[in-house]
């Protein structure tokens, strides 16, 4: 058995066991344990700059040189990550349930690495796409760098950016829409490493809660865990989501896995 399978509720386990639609909710606590950092924590710092002196449009208008060097660093980083035991057990989790999504707030595609056939929404976008300032054209690109002075250039000659999602930026519609249909149709809901402070995704919780579905949270941090929800695990999810798969596993009659 595994050692957090004892702070697992059991109400969750009995709901997981025989819902037909799951939806995970996951943050940037997910993608810790695979060397990316958080940007939100203590060390989260880039240089002298935070994230949010970076990753606005305005920035990037001001000293595209500069944004441009954080994100080939962040670029450099999760090209040479790997997926971790928390994206591989919602991956696992997903061929025990009929109908599984994953909605992220992370631009890292881990997930997708995890299991290719997993239906995931990214929220704020994937940072191996890159978007023309000028026409708008897309294109996935894992290039490292750019290179000082060689900024990346669409056909057009129009400067790219980084297809994310930027502080004071909407989000794309279409994405929002699949969330929502995934919150809404879902009978459990887990959420992941994700601190519940920044909309939308904060209010996603409660809308799921609205339309019926269970709320678990997992987190690492006992003080971002539990409010409005209806199970709270804190832990280090790469442990306590093995704890869940195995345990979901082990009701299905498969052993412990």
């Amino acid at each position: 058995m595994h050692a957090f399978a004892s702070i697992l509720p059991k109400e969750l386990v009995e709901r997981l066991h025989p819902a037909a639609s799951v939806t995970a909710l996951t943050g940037a606590g997910i993608s810790a344990a695979s060397g990316i950092p958080t940007f939100r924590a203590e060390a989260g710092l880039w240089k002298e700059y935070r994230a949010e002196d970076l990753a606005t449009p305005e920035a990037f208008e001001r000293d595209p040189g500069t944004v441009w060097e954080w994100y080939g660093w962040r670029r450099d980083l999760v090209r040479k990550a790997e997926p971790n035991a928390a994206h591989r057990a919602l991956a696992q989790l997903a061929h025990a349930v009929e109908h599984f999504e994953i909605i992220t707030q992370n631009v890292d595609g881990l997930h997708a690495r995890a299991d290719a056939n997993l239906a995931v929404h990214e929220l704020h976008g994937n940072i191996f796409v890159l978007r023309c300032t000028r026409c708008g054209r897309e294109r996935e690109d894992h290039t490292p760098g750019p290179a000082p002075g060689h900024l990346p250039h669409c056909p057009c000659d129009g400067l790219e950016r980084p297809a994310v999602v930027w502080f004071g930026e909407s989000l794309e519609p279409s994405v929002l829409g699949a969330c929502h249909g995934a919150l809404r149709h879902c009978e459990v809901l887990l959420i992941v490493g994700t601190s519940g402070l920044v909309y939308p995704a904060a209010g996603m919780a409660a809308f799921a809660q609205q339309h019926g579905a269970f709320v678990a949270n997992f987190n690492l941090d006992a003080t971002h865990a539990g409010h409005g929800v209806d199970a709270a695990i804190s832990g280090p999810c790469e442990e306590t989501l093995v704890a869940l798969v195995q345990a979901v596993h082990h009701r299905h009659g498969g052993g412990p896995g």
